[in-house]
């Protein structure tokens, strides 16, 4: 599955068939958790966090392309994320953009 962030795919015709989207709500373990509460005392990253939104970014991305799939999407292009703190310790990330199937070449 062709994923981009772009309105369109370079030589290609293409047909919009709709929103295709995935979304994950992530958390740590509490331990996990209270670790990164310490480490904003004496600041740096906090990579247990990095890690879980880059997990949850993949599980997301995933779930769109499995929704475009259902759809008879051959790419999803204009592919965007938004992520939102629903409590402490946990967000939620999601991934969307437009599905679509590739036509054939454009003549130039």
């Amino acid at each position: 599955m062709l994923l981009l962030n772009i309105e369109y795919i370079p030589g290609k015709k293409i047909e919009a068939i709709g929103i295709a989207k995935g979304s994950v709500v992530q958390s740590k373990h509490f331990g996990k958790d209270f670790m990164a509460g310490m480490k904003t005392l004496v600041g740096g990253e906090i990579q247990s966090y990095t890690e879980m939104l880059v997990e949850a970014r993949q599980i997301a991305t995933k779930r769109m392309v499995e929704d475009a799939q259902a759809q008879g999407a051959d790419a999803v292009i204009n592919v965007r994320y938004a992520s939102s703190s629903l409590m402490q310790g946990a967000a939620e990330v999601t991934a969307y953009g437009t599905a679509v199937r590739v036509l054939g070449d454009r003549a130039e």
